[in-house]
């Protein structure tokens, strides 16, 4: 199973705070050439395909979305992989991944979601994988989960039935589309609700995230022009939350996840998964995971484990 490298993230963070610090001495807040570097450095894309990556699976549908931008029209790249039941009714769930790994490197963690019982939509952000762009950039990465919410909107027309998830860094992606989805976007016009939100593995925001794996001293907030500020959003999204995180995560501290929990004001439930890390909670605490989102969503195909396995850790409320 893949992990993230956390030796390699704690540099390259390391590297963006005291870039930030002293960029913001030098140029007052900083210049293009510096934003350009600090989206760099916090999305890091790897252009690659993972080893892990064995192929696409049967029944995987790959298509690209349009996405306005200043440059005119770009597009992402998404899958789509219908429920393995083949029912219509079969919820639906937009799939936001962290840093990083584009697609090829996320297939594990897609597929325990359609094990789960979901059909996924999945999408790479504007530069990462086949997707177009070069940088991503908070901005951009929101425009793009909205582009792929209108699209799951019209595959599946009933907001019952339509769910959204993020890991990590995606995590943050996910609170923000779902706060705009509570009750209206930007600029007034309902959208369209869902039934859920999921954040798995994911912080607060990208200043503590910095200072949890850099130096608590140096100024980030400041200086950072992307915040990532999921702790205020969560307190706006009006449908039922499903916060998971790993208890051996070393990465990114669980202490995150129970602040996004307490920060949320709607239906709610916490899950931390005793053993699992950064990467593996949904497989570790599968049976968990289908508890808490029976009890929470009532999905009640999502209980169907519950006598196979043992019980690992229970959810809080």
């Amino acid at each position: 199973m893949p992990t993230m490298d956390s030796s390699s993230c704690k540099p390259l963070l390391r590297r963006l705070a005291i870039g930030a610090a002293f960029a913001g001495v030098l140029t007052a807040c900083g210049t293009a050439a510096f934003q350009h570097e600090e989206s760099r450095l916090t999305f890091r894309v790897v252009r690659d395909t993972p080893a892990w990556y064995t192929g696409m699976p049967d029944g995987v549908q790959e298509f690209d979305l349009p996405v306005a931008s200043g440059e005119g029209v770009q597009h992402i790249h998404a899958w789509w992989w219908p429920a393995a039941s083949g029912r219509s009714d079969a919820p639906a769930i937009l799939y936001l991944h962290g840093a990083r790994w584009a697609l090829t490197g996320q297939l594990f963690r897609i597929e325990e979601l359609r094990d789960f019982g979901f059909s996924v939509l999945a999408i790479d952000y504007r530069g990462f994988g086949k997707s177009d762009g070069d940088v991503p950039t908070e901005k951009s990465v929101y425009e793009d989960a909205h582009a792929a919410w209108r699209w799951l909107a019209m595959r599946e027309p009933d907001p019952a039935r339509r769910f959204i998830y993020g890991h990590s860094l995606g995590g943050a992606v996910a609170i923000d589309l779902a706060a705009s989805l509570s009750p209206a976007d930007g600029a007034g016009r309902p959208m369209a609700a869902a039934a859920g939100l999921i954040v798995e593995s994911s912080f607060t925001t990208l200043e503590d995230m910095a200072k949890a794996l850099t130096y608590p001293w140096l100024p980030v907030g400041l200086l950072l022009s992307q915040k990532f500020d999921s702790i205020s959003k969560m307190a706006k999204v009006k449908m039922p939350v499903l916060i998971v995180h790993g208890a051996a995560d070393h990465l990114v501290p669980s202490r995150f996840s129970e602040a996004l929990y307490r920060a949320a004001r709607g239906p709610k439930k916490l899950l931390l998964i005793d053993g699992a890390t950064h990467n593996n909670s949904m497989r570790t605490g599968a049976v968990e995971y289908r508890e808490a989102m029976a009890a929470l969503f009532g999905l009640g195909a999502a209980a169907r484990m519950r006598a196979n396995a043992p019980r690992r850790l229970g959810f809080t409320q």
